[in-house]
C-alpha cells in the first residue's frame, strides 16, 4: 500500500510539473477517482488552453513511447498480422478517451510501415473522414496497402453499420489500384477488435469509388436519421 502512494505521488508531481496544473487540485481529485482519468479525460480537470495542449503532448509521448518499446529490437514495424496490428494500434489510442480519432497506416509490399496518420479527429461521439486526403498520401508515399483504425470513447468493441461502411467505401476506392485494405481495428479501452480476424473484411469493390466525406459516429439517433433521409432520397 505504501508503495502505491508512493508511485502515486510521484506520478501525481510529474504530472503537475509537466502539465502546469495545481498540485492541490490534483491531489484533491485522486483521492476518490483514478489519476489516469486526468490524461484520458483532460477536461475533468478545466485545464486552460495551454495546459490542454500539454496534456496532450504528453499523450502523444506516452503512445510514442509504447510503440517505441514494443519494437526497441526493430529498425522497422512490421504489421503482418492482425494481432500484430491491434497491439500497434492499442499502444496508439488506448488513452483516447475524450475524442475519436481515425489513423491509417500506409505499408510497403512486406506490410512494413511506411508511415502511421491520424488521418481526423471529433468529438467523444463523431469524427468526419475524407478518402481524398487518405487517396493523397496513399499515392504520396506509393504504398502497396493500408490498415484502418479508430477508437470507440464509449467503450464498445463492436463494429458499427456505420464502421461496415466506411470501410468498404475505403475498399472500393483503393481495389481498383491494386492497394489493399488489410484490416479495420477498433479500440476500446484497453482491448481492440479486428475487422479481418472477424472475416467482416471485403477484400473486392462493390460500388464506383465515392470520395465524399464520411462521417463516422457512434450516436444511434445520428444514424436512424441517416438512413431516413437515405430512404427518402430514393
Amino acid at each position: 500500500m505504501k508503495k502505491d502512494v508512493q508511485h502515486t505521488e510521484k506520478f501525481l508531481k510529474g504530472l503537475t510539473t509537466l502539465t502546469g496544473l495545481p498540485y492541490k487540485k490534483v491531489q484533491q481529485y485522486v483521492k476518490g477517482n483514478n489519476p489516469f482519468n486526468i490524461l484520458e479525460h483532460p477536461h475533468i480537470m478545466e485545464p486552460n488552453e495551454k495546459q490542454l495542449e500539454k496534456i496532450g503532448l504528453l499523450n502523444e509521448f506516452i503512445a510514442s513511447y509504447n510503440i517505441l518499446k514494443i519494437y526497441e529490437s526493430n529498425e522497422k514495424i512490421t504489421l503482418n498480422s492482425s494481432t500484430v496490428a491491434g497491439q500497434y494500434f492499442l499502444a496508439l489510442l488506448r488513452g483516447m478517451k475524450d475524442k475519436e480519432r481515425f489513423m491509417v497506416a500506409f505499408l510497403d509490399s512486406g506490410n512494413n510501415i511506411i508511415e502511421t496518420k491520424t488521418m481526423s479527429e471529433g468529438s467523444i461521439g463523431q469524427t468526419a473522414v475524407y478518402p481524398r486526403e487518405i487517396l493523397k498520401y496513399a499515392l504520396a508515399c506509393d504504398c502497396n496497402a493500408i490498415i484502418l483504425a479508430h477508437n470507440h470513447p464509449g467503450g464498445s468493441k463492436n463494429f458499427s453499420p456505420e464502421d461496415r461502411a466506411l470501410t468498404q467505401r475505403i475498399v472500393d476506392i483503393f481495389h481498383p489500384l491494386e492497394i489493399k485494405v488489410l484490416d479495420h481495428i477498433i479500440v476500446s479501452g484497453a482491448s481492440y477488435s479486428s475487422m479481418a480476424e472477424k472475416g467482416e473484411l471485403s477484400n473486392q469493390s462493390r460500388s464506383a469509388a465515392n470520395y465524399e466525406v464520411i462521417e463516422l459516429s457512434v450516436n444511434s439517433i445520428k444514424e436512424k436519421r441517416n438512413r431516413a433521409r437515405h430512404t427518402l432520397s430514393r
